[in-house]
């Protein structure tokens, strides 16, 4: 069954579209066997191994004839609901507002990213090989990306129990090192600002860097009259929330 600490359904000798294996490592990491690998395959495919229809990802494997792009859409639906089902459950008395800061955090990228290093999916993607030589196979949004996607095809293959059970067993130990809901770092700041009556924090794009499949953005946040802070992330949205922590961080230290 999937969620268990084996692998279930399917056959692990289940040919993919091309001919080539699932392998045994990747089954037993997420615990769900596929009946249809073609949709594993999707999941794993990056929009560059397209191409070329010809083109051969890694480990000699022609890429699916799509890529993740439409099940990272299904995956993240999925996930939503069932994570708004599991805190709904856990934290039976907790207001609706504190339940959306939970959820929050558990849909957002680092979250997804850090559940597809645990599993190892980086080492299965299907990649061309300019992105490959790039080192996509390690890019966080991408790991997301395709960790949504390999949810949407655990739907797709097995129902929403088999996703569901996929999504307790790699986000439960998230959800249990959660000692009370999430304060975003920005509502922090601003909240902070607005109790001394002093301007909005602002942000500012100071640099941009890196290549255009792996971007990393410079982000500096500020409250007038008071210390700055920068901080660099692969998107700008998360270098803003880590600027306003590094912020307050900072403010809180010199009060």
């Amino acid at each position: 069954m999937a969620g268990c600490s084996t692998a279930s359904r399917g056959s692990i000798d289940r040919p993919l579209i091309d001919g080539h294996r699932l392998t045994a490592d990747l089954g037993q990491k997420i615990g769900y066997l596929f009946a249809r690998p073609e949709l594993l395959e999707e999941a794993l495919t990056h929009p560059s191994a397209l191409a070329s229809e010809h083109s051969r990802g890694r480990r000699g494997r022609r890429p699916s004839h799509r890529g993740y792009e439409r099940l990272e859409f299904l995956g993240d639906r999925v996930l939503g609901l069932v994570i708004a089902d599991l805190l709904w459950r856990r934290f039976a008395s907790e207001p609706e507002g504190h339940l959306t800061r939970r959820l929050t955090h558990l849909v957002r990228g680092e979250a997804l990213a850090r559940v597809a290093q645990t599993i190892g999916l980086g080492d299965h993607l299907l990649l061309s090989r300019a992105e490959q030589a790039a080192g996509a196979a390690a890019n966080p949004g991408i790991l997301a990306d395709v960790c949504e996607a390999l949810i949407a095809a655990i739907y797709l293959d097995g129902g929403f129990e088999a996703a569901s059970g996929f999504v307790r067993r790699f986000w439960q130990p998230l959800i249990d090192e959660m000692e009370g809901p999430p304060r975003d770092p920005k509502t922090a700041l601003q909240e902070w600002a607005q109790a001394r009556a002093l301007a909005l924090p602002s942000y500012e794009l100071v640099a941009t860097s890196g290549p255009d499949h792996a971007l990393r953005f410079t982000v500096a946040a500020k409250v007038a009259g008071r210390d700055s802070a920068t901080a660099t992330a692969s998107s700008k949205r998360i270098a803003e929330a880590k600027a306003a922590e590094l912020l307050l961080e900072r403010l809180a230290a010199e009060a």
